[in-house]
């Protein structure tokens, strides 16, 4: 069976878009969401955790789903939304040669280094949560962070930990169809 790419008359095309709107609308309250309660910490307190009020506020009720749930979740259907409706704009031979070459290197090397952090911040919160666990006292996990690399802006390693595994699972996937066989347009229409 051949896989089909989506043209705009699928009724699939559709239901791919306005699944990428909603994701965008999650992204985008999000950030505004993060800014805002960010500057306000800055302001009254000099300084921040960079993603601890994201990771700290659920939505749609207490306990029900973080907002660094549904960024992560976001992101990352968003992206295969975006990979299924925009296939004609990368298709064909519409980048070739020594742009092609460029293009999978720096995936690649994005993907290397997404998976860097991804081990990194999962190494340290689960560091921290065993430090914490060895004098018979539970961290609250949702709360940690590393002081690294500015001591006055530190990162929640949770929050660190979901994105940098988001942006790890796009650029493995943007890697993977950038080196996958490449059907010519002309064929498909």
């Amino acid at each position: 069976m051949n896989q089909r790419h989506l043209e705009k008359s699928n009724s699939g095309y559709k239901v791919y878009l306005y699944i990428f709107y909603v994701c965008g609308f999650i992204m985008v309250s999000s950030l505004v969401f993060g800014v805002y309660i960010t500057m306000i910490e800055w302001m009254e307190h000099g300084t921040y955790v960079m993603g601890e009020a994201i990771q700290n506020t659920f939505i749609p009720f207490e306990n029900f789903s973080r907002v660094s749930t549904w960024i992560f979740f976001s992101t990352i259907i968003g992206w295969y939304c975006v990979s299924r409706i925009g296939w004609k704009r990368t298709a064909g031979n519409k980048i070739v040669g020594w742009r092609m070459a460029l293009l999978q290197l720096m995936l690649l090397g994005f993907t290397i280094i997404t998976l860097y952090e991804v081990l990194y911040n999962f190494t340290v919160l689960n560091a921290k949560i065993t430090v914490g666990m060895i004098g018979d006292n539970v961290p609250n996990i949702d709360m940690l962070s590393i002081s690294y690399p500015d001591p006055d802006r530190p990162w929640n390693l949770v929050f660190a930990t979901k994105v940098w595994l988001a942006a790890l699972i796009i650029s493995a996937h943007s890697f993977y169809l950038s080196t996958k066989p490449r059907k010519n347009l002309e064929a498909e229409l």
